[in-house]
């Protein structure tokens, strides 16, 4: 029961899945990224702005973001299970790294929708 409660998931096949599917994002996301650098020796600002200007690459965005918080987060939230055994000190770790995971998903957020 404290396992569902804590996990990022229902289960642990969906927290593998969860994983999986935000792994395949994040490659699409670097691998778009190092090919639209590698195309596009010469960029300036405007280039670079009128890229994060359409919404698809927003939303493209916003899923890399949103991608790397859950990733981190099953990691983490695993790798915490598995290695820290004091559950207090466990519970402030993976409260920590929760905490960072909105802040940097809100933060990404406003720099990406912001004005």
């Amino acid at each position: 029961m404290v396992t569902s409660i804590t996990s990022f998931g229902r289960s642990g096949l969906y927290d593998w899945m969860m994983q999986r599917v935000t792994a395949v994002v994040l490659m699409a996301y670097t691998i778009f990224m190092i090919g639209y650098l590698l195309f596009n020796p010469s960029l300036d600002y405007a280039q670079w702005s009128g890229l994060f200007s359409g919404t698809a690459m927003r939303i493209f965005t916003l899923l890399a973001i949103l991608s790397m918080a859950a990733h981190a987060w099953i990691g983490l939230w695993s790798v915490s299970t598995d290695y820290i055994k004091i559950t207090s000190l466990r519970f402030v770790f993976q409260s920590v790294c929760g905490l960072l995971a909105f802040i940097y998903v809100v933060w990404g957020i406003q720099i990406l929708w912001g004005a």
